[in-house]
This record gives C-alpha cells, sequence and structure tokens, in this order.
C-alpha cells in the first residue's frame, strides 16, 4: 500500500522520492504518532508536501490509497483499515451511542457487512436498503435515511451516521485554483524591482549610526522609501461575456492596486481600438486616445491585458468589425503595436484554459501576442509574472 501512494504521489505531481518514503517509515517504526488516521495523515503530509499549494492534491491522493475511494460516487476495491475505523469509533462516540449499534449488530458485524457489500457491488446505486449509494434506506451509502449507519462520501442530510467515510477535512488551496485577493497579491509580488526613489523621508538607521560613530555627535540620515519601481499599464474588459467574470477581476484589479505604485489602467470592451476609458459611467464622452497612451509611457512600462478574448473574429480583424462604433483601423493593428510598443506584454484570460480552443476570438489574440496568453489562476499569474520579468 505504501508504495502505491508514492506511485500516486508522483502520478498527481507532487515531488515524492525514496527519501522521503523511507524517513515515514522510519517515524511509523518509531511510533511517533498514534496510530489514528488523522495522525498519519498529518505526518505523512509534513513528510511529502514542501508546498502549500500542492495540499489539495495531496489530500485527493491519501483518500484514495488508504480510503478505497475513487470518488464521490465510485466505490474503490482497497482495503479498509479496520483497526483505524475501531480507533475512531472508540474516541468519538460514547458507550450509549456505541449500545445503538446493535440494531444492526455489533461492530465487527456492521464493518464485515460493509466490506462484503464493496465486494459484491459492481457500479453506482440509487435508492434501495441494501446496496452502497445515494438515497434509499441503506445503512451504507450518502442522501438517503437510516436510523443509523456508515455514510460514504456525500454531504450529511440527517446527521445520524455513525461514521462518516470519504468526509475531506483538510482542503487547502490548490494551484490549479482561481484566486481571492490575497492569492492574487502573493502572485503578483514576483514582479517586483525594488528601488529608492523620491523624497528622503525615511529615516537610514545603518547610516545615522556610522555617521554618529564618525563625526562623534547624533547625525542623523535620511533617504528615500524603498518601493516597488515595476512600471504597469493595466487594460481591463468590461461588459458583455464579461459579466461573469466581474466579481474575480475586482480581485485581482485590487491586488494590482496595492501591489504597484506606479499603475495605470484604461478599460476597453472585446479589443483594443483607437480608445480606451477610465470610468464607465462616461466612456463616450472621457475617452483617452490609444495614441496619447503609446507616446506617454515609456517603453519600459508592462502591459497587462484582462479578458475572455470572446467575440467575433471580425472584431479583431477588420475595420468596422467594432459593436459599439465604427473603428477605421482594425482591432488587431492596435494590438499589434501595443505589443511592438511594450515588449513585456501579456493578456490574463479569466476563462478556463481547457475552452480557449472552442474560440476562434482567443486564438487570434494569442497569436497576435505571440502565445503570450495565461489563465487567470495561480500557476497562470506565476507564469505571467514570469514572462514580464523575462530578459528581452
Amino acid at each position: 500500500m505504501f508504495f502505491s501512494f508514492l506511485d500516486e504521489l508522483r502520478a498527481a505531481g507532487i515531488p515524492a522520492g525514496v527519501k522521503e518514503h523511507l524517513v515515514l517509515l522510519d517515524a511509523l517504526e518509531r511510533d511517533v504518532i498514534a496510530r489514528r488516521p488523522e495522525e498519519f495523515y498529518y505526518l505523512a503530509r509534513a513528510t511529502f508536501v514542501k508546498d502549500e499549494a500542492l495540499f489539495d492534491r495531496f489530500d485527493q491522493v491519501f483518500s484514495k490509497v488508504f480510503k478505497g475511494l475513487e470518488g464521490e460516487y465510485g466505490v474503490g476495491q482497497a482495503d479498509i483499515p479496520e483497526e483505524w475505523l475501531r480507533a475512531i469509533a472508540e474516541k468519538y462516540l460514547s458507550p450509549e451511542e456505541m449500545e445503538k449499534i446493535k440494531s444492526l449488530g455489533d461492530w465487527d458485524e456492521i464493518m464485515e457487512t460493509l466490506k462484503k457489500r464493496l465486494e459484491e457491488q459492481q457500479g453506482r446505486h440509487q435508492g434501495g436498503s441494501k446496496w452502497i449509494g445515494t438515497g434509499g434506506t441503506s445503512p451504507y451509502g450518502n442522501g438517503g435515511y437510516n436510523p443509523e449507519g456508515v455514510r460514504i462520501g456525500g454531504q450529511s442530510t440527517h446527521k445520524r451516521a455513525l461514521k462518516v467515510w470519504e468526509q475531506r477535512e483538510f482542503r487547502n488551496l490548490d494551484n490549479e485554483k482561481e484566486l481571492g485577493t490575497r492569492n492574487i497579491k502573493i502572485a503578483l509580488r514576483r514582479l517586483r524591482r525594488f528601488a529608492r526613489e523620491g523624497a528622503a523621508e525615511e529615516l537610514d538607521l545603518d547610516a545615522t549610526i556610522r555617521g554618529t560613530a564618525r563625526q562623534g555627535w547624533l547625525d542623523i540620515r535620511m533617504r528615500a522609501e524603498r518601493r516597488n519601481a515595476v512600471k504597469l499599464l493595466l487594460f481591463l474588459d468590461v461588459g458583455g461575456s464579461m459579466d461573469p467574470f466581474i466579481s474575480l477581476v475586482e480581485e485581482l484589479f485590487s491586488a494590482a492596486t496595492a501591489e504597484f505604485k506606479n499603475l495605470e489602467f484604461f478599460y476597453f470592451h472585446n479589443c483594443l481600438y483607437e480608445g480606451v476609458w477610465k470610468d464607465n459611467r462616461r466612456r463616450f464622452t472621457e475617452r483617452t486616445p490609444t495614441w496619447d497612451i503609446l507616446h506617454k509611457y515609456g517603453h519600459d512600462y508592462k502591459v497587462v491585458f484582462v479578458g475572455d478574448a470572446a467575440m467575433s473574429p471580425y472584431e479583431i480583424t477588420h475595420p468596422g468589425g467594432s459593436v459599439e462604433h465604427f473603428n477605421e483601423e482594425a482591432g488587431a493593428v492596435w494590438m499589434q503595436r501595443i505589443a511592438n510598443t511594450y515588449p513585456a506584454t501579456v493578456w490574463i484570460n479569466p476563462t478556463a484554459e481547457q475552452h480557449w480552443t472552442y474560440s476562434q476570438s482567443t486564438q487570434i489574440i494569442r497569436q497576435l501576442l505571440n502565445d503570450r496568453m495565461y489563465p487567470l489562476t495561480l500557476t497562470g499569474l506565476d507564469d505571467a509574472m514570469r514572462e514580464l520579468t523575462r530578459k528581452r
């Protein structure tokens, strides 16, 4: 079982080696933990996982290998560690609750029946009074009603299960998941280049000590505050198909505003054209010409587009393709001008990456930016920040 555990960890992308495997076996041999599932879980996780972003993958592997379940509905053929179940029952059930188990027989009989049904059952079952499945009155499964039994997977309905199997209480971060503001900030911090600029308003303690010692009297030295010197242009797609992503993009915008002091942002719709704006309520009356942006902000600016790139291909490739006005030059022309002016340009897409191939417009945008499109996930943001910091 432990060798299969190691193989499953590797298959899930967790860098587990023989060294960690031997450390785990040595710890078990020395009885450094009590013989309880929770204790073993934390010991194994501390041994194999070095990055908190992999905690959720570890949970899934741990559940698959040691709980014998394939997923929320499937039931695997792995053996159930009976001594662990007994230990949990003795720890969490009062003597009175243990007595109630007798309605189906003693604990051994309940677990033996569960094992037999795991072996006999060939597929998913819904309803009924015997098999492991959903609904019905069987003492095994989830979503049904039985005075007492073992809930396997799913969510509690009546709070009557004597034992819950496949209840994942160890949910943590996964580096493939979409992000909250805090995690976005962490990802954006890769795009940092500190410098001391501006007025000398911060006490330089080291220089003050050196000057005082050298002069023989108090010599206070000040210095400019250390700030992130990276300059960022942020273009945000708004309206239409971007409406479902408003909350997520707001979190990204909030995080970027907090992390970058030299940040300029502008809104656009679907594709970049000859004008952008800063206030959506006045987007037809107070526009900033895109030419002004190209002439005002230097080549050292980093550029980030945020949008789903979902539109008619003609909105990118043809003059007059815009859905709101007649654009004299195609959107592709303006996108190319941005890419030529600012070598460090990326596009962040909130749509799941596996759906990009179904959108012709998404493929066109990717081509215009030399495939520098990244999903709005922890991994995607990290890759995008790496691209922006790459030397050119």
